[in-house]
């Protein structure tokens, strides 16, 4: 599986409806019983959010995210993929061996 960090941007201020919200916590929490979405949440920046995705290729990721109701919607008007090396123990911080 790879991880994709996901930015959702330009968001539409004050057309957030209870129905809308509703429909994307819903898809949150299938994506997140799913094992799909590993973290999500919007920034304090209050304009901008983000998804961490781990799927099996970019396609799945652009899947998800344009099945999300807040970009179905147009609530977030752009978003950004990039895909995420991780660096922890287990691959010693990325760092070659000697």
């Amino acid at each position: 599986m790879r991880v994709f960090v996901v930015t959702l941007s330009r968001k539409r201020k004050g057309e957030l409806t209870d129905e809308l919200l509703n429909k994307h916590v819903e898809h949150l929490r299938l994506k997140t019983q799913e094992g799909k979405i590993r973290l999500c949440g919007p920034f304090a920046d209050g304009d901008s959010a983000m998804q961490v995705l781990t799927v099996s290729d970019k396609n799945e990721a652009i899947q998800i995210i344009e099945g999300d109701p807040f970009i179905r919607n147009d609530y977030y008007q752009d978003y950004q993929i990039q895909e995420l090396i991780e660096a922890n123990e287990n691959n010693n911080w990325l760092m070659k061996n000697n």
